[in-house]
């Protein structure tokens, strides 16, 4: 990044190490590998984004206008920063569903229990870039990692309708994913990518005041009061994610009556930017509530046994950068020490 350049870039190796430090000396040992992220193809790109304007992005030939409403200068380097930042959820994504058919199978065939099969979850340290469109960037994202990631689990692992009482066969396919999207600003990009789309639901809790350029749809928006704080926060959260988990987006609730989870797959945009201390944001959330957010949203997806993958989102520092960098690795710590608790209780 140029100098002064007012996007933290250097966050993402200083949460990973923080994280990776923690987990490795962390009493609590369940299986957590650490692995680079891949780069995203043109072909996984395509499936989310327009070709052309893929092409113009790779090959450097994007407007001055283009890269200013991103916020970010061409260049090679960043390039190969953005297909990581891509591949990498979709790696998780693909290790997470692949995990889960495996144990699925593998239960199945001893005892019949898949009790836990969904608790193989995946985090990216990064992604998160929820301001990408099919086919123009903003607010620092040029393409959805999310919806990219989504779409590939889609095509990879197809629903299939099946009559079957094997759990194992109904869990080896998508039918719908959920994204729950708790950054401070509206995942914008995601909601006008998935508008229509009944396989992707998307759920944003984000500031009332802070949009910077045109709201769109999301399936579910909640919107909240600048300076709002920790009480109203959680207790607005806790209230719609228990009604999503009543009424998963359907008025009559079929796949309840057909035995069928509401969602396969859950992502979570886990922001941070929410902090009272971000530079960006203009929600006044504690640490305590961020990992109070953070732990509501693990019980969810506990209690809808899918696989989860989490991704980074916004934080955006001051002069002191611990309290940001504390807050985006507490998430992934937090998410280590939960499966932790539960695996061991099982």
């Amino acid at each position: 990044m140029p100098p002064g350049h007012r996007f933290p870039m250097s966050k993402y190796k200083k949460v990973r190490k923080a994280v990776q430090s923690h987990i490795n000396n962390s009493e609590k040992q369940i299986q957590c590998d650490f692995r680079v992220s891949p780069l995203a193809t043109f072909e996984q790109l395509s499936t989310t984004h327009c070709p052309e304007y893929i092409e113009r992005y790779l090959s450097g030939h994007m407007t001055d206008a283009e890269n200013r409403n991103i916020g970010f200068p061409w260049t090679l380097q960043h390039v190969n920063r953005t297909l990581s930042s891509t591949g990498g959820t979709v790696a998780a994504a693909c290790d997470a569903y692949e995990e889960y058919i495996r144990r699925c199978n593998l239960h199945q065939n001893n005892d019949g229990q898949t009790n836990n099969a969904h608790l193989c979850w995946s985090a990216h340290v990064a992604g998160g870039t929820h301001h990408a469109f099919r086919d123009y960037g903003e607010g620092f994202c040029i393409f959805s990692d999310i919806a990219v990631a989504a779409n590939i689990l889609l095509q990879k692992f197809p629903h299939q309708s099946t009559t079957t009482t094997d759990t194992a066969a109904k869990s080896k396919g998508i039918r719908r994913i959920l994204i729950i999207d708790l950054d401070v600003h509206q995942g914008n990009g995601n909601a006008a990518i998935f508008q229509g789309n009944d396989k992707v639901k998307t759920f944003s809790v984000h500031c009332r005041s802070n949009y910077f350029s045109k709201k769109e749809e999301s399936d579910l928006d909640i919107e909240l009061p600048a300076g709002c704080t920790d009480d109203t926060y959680l207790s607005t959260l806790k209230h719609w994610l228990r009604r999503i988990e009543e009424h998963p987006f359907d008025d009559n609730n079929e796949q309840g009556k057909q035995g069928q989870k509401p969602f396969d797959f859950i992502f979570y945009q886990a922001g941070v930017d929410i902090h009272k201390d971000d530079r960006l944001g203009r929600l006044s959330i504690s640490q305590e509530g961020i990992s109070k957010r953070n732990h509501l949203v693990f019980d969810f997806a506990n209690r809808m046994r899918a696989p989860l993958v989490i991704c980074m989102g916004g934080g955006y520092p001051r002069d002191d950068w611990a309290p940001i960098l504390n807050a985006h690795a507490g998430v992934y710590i937090e998410a280590h020490q939960y499966l932790s608790s539960v695996l061991e209780e099982a």
